[in-house]
């Protein structure tokens, strides 16, 4: 079964002092490090980081007709960072990767499995 780990962060978590950039860039490497041992597992499917939210846009058809709107997006508090795609044989088992997972200690890491659009 799939599941997406979905890393969740406030909006404006991204580093900004010195100090920020240092705690950051050592998060990036530990997240790396779980990718990689996803990977070595062989259940990992996808992964990546999203860019900020300042960089999205926004794409709804209401009654024929076309809206977009550019980031960022300030009625969301959070936004999603980046994501683990993952195949694995139960709920739990995601979950208690998700555990692992280093994002936990700063954001929160949600566990959704992935299924059909609709049901029959």
């Amino acid at each position: 079964m799939s599941y997406m780990l979905a890393v969740r962060q406030t909006i404006g978590g991204k580093a900004q002092t010195a100090e920020e950039k240092r705690v950051s860039a050592d998060r990036m490497k530990r997240m790396l490090g779980f990718g990689a041992a996803l990977q070595a597992r062989g259940i990992l499917l996808a992964a990546e980081s999203l860019r900020s939210d300042e960089e999205g846009i926004r794409v709804e058809r209401r009654e024929g007709k076309l809206s977009f709107m550019d980031g960022p997006f300030t009625e969301s508090k959070e936004i999603i960072g980046g994501f683990f795609l993952i195949d694995v044989k139960t709920r739990e088992e995601a979950v208690e990767l998700a555990t692992q997972c280093p994002a936990a200690e700063w954001s929160t890491v949600e566990v959704r499995q992935c299924g059909p659009c609709y049901d029959e």
